[in-house]
This record gives structure tokens, C-alpha cells and sequence, in this order.
């Protein structure tokens, strides 16, 4: 695990960038060979640099990407011959990189410098944002990145060019934990045109189903307990899981989750195509101006606003299908019927209103605290290419739970308004005076029944959301490398 910090103080031995080998550099690239060849075989197989460069935080395509870019002979692994002409050929491609970055040409990169990269690609960041990213290569304290830093922070990234490195500072996740969707990524022009974009939203989607259903025991189970309190199944979580399964067996703990996957992909598509729309609104006649952090959130606020309108008669029908008893309903359509027929189309809207309620303090403190977290540990780990997987799931745990804490009062209302089932012509109780009813009768912890089965999903969710995306996006040719195979086969 301390492989890193004695790998990379080589790199400073050579500062020629001639391709011309050089016996001091050549002698540490032997260090570095023998370091990563585990087995000792005088081979690199892709197990071996997976092992060697998990403090990295690389993707496995990144790592496939060096092997099959450096296998000339394609039989799978990296001898030591290889192995030097791949770090020479990436040296040249990164010095050629760093060069264009450095606009000023006095041999180091600043914070301004690093914000106009990014501006290349569409992407528009404050001075603040840019200088995180810079501290998190800037390893002797400078406040800028000299050639070694930037070499010992790329070695091992297979970017070639400076569109590549733009995209990867700027690159995001979409962990879904079924909970509302934060505010959308930015894109480029050219990712929108190329369909890169709706690849990209694809495997967010896949993501959030895989992960939707390994948890769904969980949502049910979080469901029963926000809207039966403790009146129907008395105990701990355990307790509404044996109520359940003797009521209708194991296949029971599903209930409900082929509509909360069903309302994923009409959900993202959407709120993204909200988001781009009100983007341009906001921008007014300057069609060229990139909208600020705060103008982004309210952007992506009122595009999950859109969203939720439309798709919110599935909210309904995902809580009804989730604690409806054995035989109740046949089916989705069946469902949706049924409702139609004894409640009217209105029924499809109840809980409406604190629904909407909820986005802004769940979205906001949730993308608040992630970037601040993920912020923070850069700034503590410089050097590192980006936080590994661990790191990123244990930021996503942490501000999703954020989240939930500050929206959930009104989450559990919506769900209470969503399951009532009244006959037409009924009087239908309102957000305040169910509010009342629940602290009157529960006390203010019964505006946080069912939320440990909740937080208990958390990090399951997000570790499989991470996994299946990091995954489906590699497939799909989405990620940086990924996505440059796929524009040369195109």
C-alpha cells in the first residue's frame, strides 16, 4: 500500500524530454517494473497493475487502456520492453499536453490556467473551484504545478490530449440511492451531439435499477413503517421484514420495485432535457454564457420540479403497488384502475405538494456536502489521481444521508398523503393537518418513522450504483478513454 510514495520521486531524475533512452531513467523504470510484477514472472499482467495502482483510484478501463496500448506483441501482458516504451511515448504526449496548458510559457500551470481549460470545453468554473483542483496535484505547496507534478499525477492515466484532461477534472457520478436525482452534470456541444450525453444518462439509469433492487427489501420496508407507524407491526426492522414475508412470502420484499425502475429513464430524460431548456432561458440572449454554481442549482431544482410533474402519477402507483396485500391488485395497469375508478385522476397527485417541498433541501445539502467532502480529502491527499472507490462511496453515503435528514418530514408526509386511500367526494386531509396529527399522536420522532431502514440502504445503494456505472459506462463507451475508442470506430 505505500507503493506510490516510493514509486514516483523518480520522475524528477529526468527532465529531458528527449525520447532517446537515459540510463538514470531507465534504471528507475526497472524499480518501477519490478514494484508492479507481483509474481515476480518478469511479466505485467492487468491483475497485477489493478493491484499496484489501486491507490490511483483508476477505473479498469484506464488500466485495460494501458495494456492494450502498450502490448505490441498482444499477448496480454506488459514485459519490461513494453513496459518503457509505453512511459516514454505517454512522457512525450504529457509534456506535449502540459506545454499547451502552460498559455503563459513560464513553465508552470496556475489556477487561471486550469479554469480556461476548462472554459475550452464549455465548462465554466469560479477561481475557487479551479484552485482545488490544483491543490489537489500541487505537492510542494507552490500554489502552481510544474512539469513533475503534472507527470507524476498522469503518469498512469491513459488521457491523450487536453480535451481528455478538461473532462476528467471535470468528470461527476450519478449515484442513485432511489431518493431524488441531484442537479444534472454539464456537457459540452460536442457531447451533446455526439450522443455521448444520452450514453451517459443510460448508465446512470442502469445503475440506479441494479441498485433500486438489491435494496428494494429495504424501501418496502421503509414505506410500511413511514405510513403504519408502530400500529400495525410492533419492534425493530427485523420485525417488519418477518410481518411481511409471513403475509406474502419472500417474493413480497419486492413488491413495488418494477415501477420504481420504470420511472427512472423517463425521470432522467426528463429532467435533463428541463434542465438544458430553463439553462438557456436563464442565459437569455447570451447564448454563449455559462450560468454560475447558484444559477445551476435553481436550474436544477426546477428541472426536477418538470420532472417530478410528470412522472409523479408513478410515484403514487410505486407506494400503493409497495404496501398493497396479496391478491389486492393484479398488476400495474390493474392498479392504476383501480384507483381511477374509487379515487378519480386527483388521487394520482396526493402528497404533491410537500413532494416538491422536498427537492431543494434534499438536492442542495446533498451536492453541497458531497463536493465539499470530495474537496476536502484532495486537498489532504495531493498527488493522488483522483479519491478511489471507497472515498467516493463513503462521500456519497455521508451527504445523501445529509440529505435525507433535512428533507425526510416531509418525504414521510408525502408518502402518508400518496397511500390514502379515500372514496370520491371525501374530504382529503391537508399537508398541515396530517403534519399535526403526526406530532399530536407520535411526537416529532414520528416525523422520522421508517428512517433507519433508510439509512440502512444508503450504503449498499451507492456502492452498487458506483460499481454498475463505473461498469455500464465503460461498455457503452462513455468513460475518457472509452469514449475516445468509440468516436475512432465511429
Amino acid at each position: 500500500m505505500g507503493g506510490q510514495n516510493t514509486w514516483f520521486p523518480w520522475v524528477h531524475c529526468q527532465e529531458s524530454d528527449s525520447p532517446g533512452p537515459d540510463h538514470e531513467r531507465e534504471k528507475k523504470y526497472a524499480e518501477l517494473f519490478d514494484q508492479l510484477d507481483l509474481n515476480k514472472d518478469g511479466r505485467i499482467d492487468i491483475l497485477e497493475l489493478r493491484t499496484g495502482l489501486a491507490e490511483r483510484g483508476l477505473s479498469r478501463g484506464s488500466i485495460d487502456k494501458i495494456v492494450k496500448t502498450g502490448d505490441t506483441n498482444h499477448d496480454g501482458v506488459l514485459d519490461f520492453e513494453e513496459f518503457t516504451r509505453y512511459l516514454r511515448t505517454h512522457e512525450k504526449q504529457l509534456k506535449l499536453m502540459f506545454r499547451s496548458l502552460d498559455r503563459n510559457n513560464d513553465g508552470r500551470i496556475d489556477a487561471t490556467e486550469i479554469q480556461h481549460s476548462l472554459r475550452t470545453i464549455g465548462v465554466d468554473v469560479n477561481l475557487k473551484d479551479a484552485t482545488r483542483i490544483l491543490l489537489s496535484m500541487d505537492k510542494d505547496g507552490s500554489m502552481t504545478i510544474d512539469w513533475n507534478e503534472w507527470r507524476d499525477y498522469f503518469l498512469f492515466n491513459p488521457l491523450t490530449n487536453m480535451e481528455d484532461v478538461a473532462r476528467y477534472w471535470k468528470r461527476s457520478m450519478m449515484l442513485d440511492i432511489g431518493e431524488q436525482l441531484t442537479v444534472p452534470d454539464e456537457f459540452s456541444e460536442e457531447e451533446k451531439k455526439s450522443g455521448y450525453v444520452w450514453r451517459q444518462l443510460m448508465a446512470g439509469a442502469m445503475a440506479g435499477s441494479v441498485s433500486r433492487t438489491g435494496t428494494a427489501p429495504l424501501e418496502r420496508v421503509k414505506v410500511f413503517r413511514q405510513v403504519h407507524g408502530s400500529f400495525v407491526v410492533k419492534g425493530n426492522v427485523l420485525s417488519s421484514f418477518q410481518f411481511m414475508v409471513k403475509e406474502g412470502g419472500l417474493r413480497s420484499l419486492w413488491r413495488g420495485n418494477g415501477m420504481n425502475v420504470l420511472k427512472i429513464a423517463p425521470e432522467t430524460a426528463i429532467k435533463f432535457t428541463a434542465y438544458e431548456q430553463i439553462k438557456n432561458i436563464m442565459r437569455g440572449r447570451n447564448e454563449s454564457r455559462n450560468l454560475q454554481v447558484h444559477e445551476r442549482f435553481v436550474a436544477g431544482s426546477l428541472a426536477g420540479a418538470v420532472a417530478q410533474t410528470a412522472i409523479y402519477p408513478m410515484e403514487v402507483l410505486k407506494t400503493r403497488l409497495i404496501l398493497r396485500k396479496t391478491g389486492q391488485f393484479s398488476g400495474i395497469a390493474d392498479c392504476a384502475k383501480q384507483i381511477l375508478q374509487r379515487e378519480g385522476v386527483t388521487a394520482f397527485y396526493k402528497g404533491y405538494v410537500p413532494n416538491m417541498l422536498s427537492i431543494v433541501p434534499y438536492a442542495g445539502i446533498d451536492l453541497a456536502v458531497y463536493e465539499t467532502l470530495k474537496f476536502s480529502w484532495l486537498n489532504r491527499n495531493r498527488g493522488f489521481a483522483d479519491p478511489g472507490v471507497m472515498v467516493l462511496v463513503g462521500c456519497g453515503a455521508v451527504s445523501s444521508t445529509c440529505g435525507q435528514l433535512a428533507s425526510y418530514p416531509l418525504a414521510l408526509i408525502r408518502t402518508r398523503m400518496q397511500a390514502q386511500a379515500l372514496e370520491k367526494g371525501t374530504p382529503k386531509p391537508s399537508m398541515l393537518a396530517l403534519l399535526r396529527n403526526i406530532v399530536t399522536q407520535e411526537g416529532v420522532a414520528g416525523l422520522y418513522r421508517g428512517i433507519s431502514p433508510n439509512l440502512l440502504k444508503v450504503i449498499p445503494a451507492v456502492s452498487v450504483s458506483y460499481v454498475v456505472y463505473e461498469y455500464t459506462r465503460i461498455v457503452l463507451g462513455v468513460d475518457i478513454e472509452g469514449r475516445r475508442a468509440g468516436k475512432e470506430k465511429g
